[in-house]
């Protein structure tokens, strides 16, 4: 019985198939097998069964589940307590939102490159419902973004919120909210939802509301005068200052945007949690 066939056993135990294993461990089928069949022979018991729907555990798969798990957690305690992190290697993939990625993300990643200078990182800057998705797909290591993600396999630490105000151009008029469209987050994110249900309750279903998935170029569509829209108030003091922006008041406010450092719970991953709350800390003190 060795680590890389209980590993192994683990990764098609959580993701209930050979394939989606392979997939994750970055290893062909046919050996996921063989690791599987040489436990299976050591131990001289099943350990799955074959279903419809993928594998599933055996009354023996299942205790040896727990054993595994121990002996998993004991492996990434050696990791955090023993191993130098300098000399940590391989890739970890950071997701995070634009609205992060346009604030404090650059000091967070110069941090991170210091502390584990042998780290290959990849990022990945996308909408949240997006990261969500590849979090729990496993195609991220770590996802800062809208949360916090409500899956009893995933951790989150609290972010910093990011508050928001209305902004139109510089030397434009006060906006008639039936004139004027309201540039707003992409369709499939809390804050559009959220505005576009208080604009019907407040105005009536003739707001016209221009969607979009980067929050760059709403800034510049705002600046330039095509409509208006609720900015992060950190995001736009810079255009404020540079007379391109305008901030306004039409009696309410949207709500904050709340972050979290998120991160797969099992395997415990102690480079993951250790990067999330670094981030906290990078983003309480940006």
């Amino acid at each position: 019985m060795t680590l890389d066939q209980l590993q192994t056993f683990l990764w098609v135990a959580r993701l209930q198939g050979v394939r989606r294993a392979a997939e994750q461990m970055n290893i062909s089928q046919p050996a996921v097998t063989a690791r599987l069949q040489a436990l299976e022979d050591t131990l001289q018991v099943k350990l799955f069964e074959r279903t419809t729907r993928g594998v599933v555990l055996t009354r023996e798969g299942e205790l040896l589940r727990g054993y595994a798990e121990q002996i998993g957690f004991v492996q990434e305690e050696i990791r955090q307590r023993v191993s130098d992190p300098t000399g940590l290697e391989g890739l970890f993939r950071v997701g995070a939102s634009e609205t992060i990625a346009e604030t404090w993300l650059p000091r967070f990643l110069e941090g991170l490159s210091q502390q584990y200078p042998r780290l290959n990182l990849e990022l990945t800057v996308d909408i949240s419902y997006n990261l969500r998705e590849a979090l729990l797909a496993r195609q991220l290591d770590l996802a800062l973004l809208m949360g916090p993600v409500s899956a009893y396999s995933v951790n989150n630490v609290a972010l910093p919120s990011f508050e928001l105000g209305w902004y139109r151009a510089t030397g434009a008029a006060l906006p008639d909210f039936l004139k004027t469209p309201v540039i707003s987050y992409a369709r499939n994110t809390r804050p559009y939802r959220e505005l576009v249900e208080e604009l019907g309750k407040r105005h009536g279903p003739g707001v016209r509301v221009f969607s979009c998935a980067s929050l760059s170029a709403s800034i510049q569509m705002i600046a330039s005068g095509i409509g208006i829209g609720p900015i992060p108030n950190a995001l736009a003091k810079d255009r404020v200052a540079a007379g391109q922006l305008c901030r306004f008041d039409p009696g309410w406010t949207p709500s904050s945007l709340d972050f979290t450092a998120s991160w797969m719970a099992e395997p415990r991953n102690s480079l993951a949690e250790r990067c999330a709350r670094f981030a906290a800390e990078v983003a309480q003190a940006w």
